[in-house]
């Protein structure tokens, strides 16, 4: 990039972040102060960061501390994504990422981030636990962006924007246009999350991040890539919003296991595709048996790994698949999702005793 896009950059964000966190000089850690290639490290003797220099109880490395900017791994995901290293901060889950966005731009009791409801919870609790105020502005009756009603109703003060694409819990994605509508007209930062967008067949965002400054794109590794309990989410933007959120995470936020791991399971990406593949059309034959049940009154078309499924009476058929020893999630108490559960997606044993406990629901309701 050149100055003049730097000075763009820097000219559009600065003014967004606190004060206090420009300001602010981060934590050096050991492996901030010494850094060396992979290949290097056997051949030097670390006695700089008080580690237990007698080994660990298993195999491995783990008496040492991961390093703290995980450069190999997004080396791997830059090629991967499409995007540069220095575009990518790397956290424990995407709440990680959310946490420290909220801590970045929203000064307690001034601030404000922007949801649209029905959407993911963390981003009102993040923002609840720090002290941000939280303008909710509800999602059409079709599950999209109120463009006018979300640009007319926020100011200086909505820091950030929230758009969970594909949305959960209804699994639509969000018009391309609208999100662009919402990059050009918001005032503060557009947090893209794209947790599901692996099962979506629609690009990802990060293809925007070179055009807006104020763009945010999330990912995860674990809905696709099944590695929900290794906890590793993924922040893409521009290096001035990646330097800001390494500067006030902790030092060694992803463990080394994490890092060995993710980056073991880059190596099967055709797996994973796959995988995705099968998942789909899962969806697709799961939602057709569903349709098909006197229970159930609509599916919602679904770009995710779940369906929003409304039925006749949400609480009694959660419970009753509970008892079935079949767990769903219950979202009728979501706005616009009155008795609807969310079902994720799963294989074909799973569906059918799913779709034979409610065929036999419909004969002892």
């Amino acid at each position: 990039m050149d100055e003049k896009g730097i000075d763009f950059i820097k000219n559009r964000i600065a003014p967004l972040v606190r004060p206090n966190i420009l300001a602010l000089k981060p934590y050096a850690s050991a492996r901030d102060e010494f850094q060396l290639g992979g290949d290097q490290i056997a051949d030097h003797l670390f006695l700089d960061a008080n580690e237990n220099s007698l080994g660990a109880p298993i195999p491995g490395n783990y008496h040492r501390y991961p390093d703290p900017h995980q450069l190999a791994l997004k080396q791997l995901l830059a090629i991967q994504r499409g995007v540069q290293a220095d575009q990518i901060f790397l956290g424990n889950g995407s709440d990680e990422a959310i946490d420290l966005l909220i801590r970045a731009f929203c000064i307690p009791d001034k601030d404000y981030i922007v949801v649209l409801p029905p959407t993911y919870g963390m981003y009102g609790v993040q923002a609840a636990i720090q002290g941000a105020g939280i303008l909710k502005i509800p999602l059409l009756p079709d599950f999209t962006p109120d463009v006018e009603a979300i640009l007319e109703r926020t100011d200086a003060r909505h820091k950030l924007l929230f758009l969970c694409s594909p949305n959960n819990p209804s699994g639509n994605c969000f018009p391309r246009e609208k999100v662009c509508a919402l990059l050009e007209g918001f005032r503060g930062i557009v947090v893209v999350d794209e947790a599901y967008q692996d099962f979506s067949g629609e690009a990802s965002y990060c293809d925007l991040i070179e055009k807006y400054p104020n763009l945010v794109v999330l990912q995860t590794f674990s809905k696709a890539w099944g590695l929900a309990g290794l906890r590793l989410g993924m922040a893409f933007s521009n290096p001035m919003v990646v330097q800001i959120l390494d500067k006030i995470k902790y030092p060694y936020n992803v463990n080394s296991a994490t890092l060995e791991l993710v980056q073991a399971a880059m190596g099967q990406a055709s797996v994973v595709r796959a995988q995705v593949d099968r998942l789909i059309a899962a969806r697709v034959e799961l939602a057709s048996a569903l349709q098909a049940l006197p229970c159930v009154t609509h599916v919602y078309p679904s770009a995710a790994n779940f369906l929003l499924v409304q039925v006749r009476n949400a609480d009694a058929i959660y419970a009753y698949l509970c008892a079935q020893g079949i767990v769903v999630r219950n979202r009728s108490k979501e706005l616009l999702c009155e008795n609807c559960l969310r079902i994720t997606v799963g294989d074909a044993a799973a569906h059918e005793k799913l779709i034979t406990a409610l065929k036999l629901y419909e004969t002892t309701a």
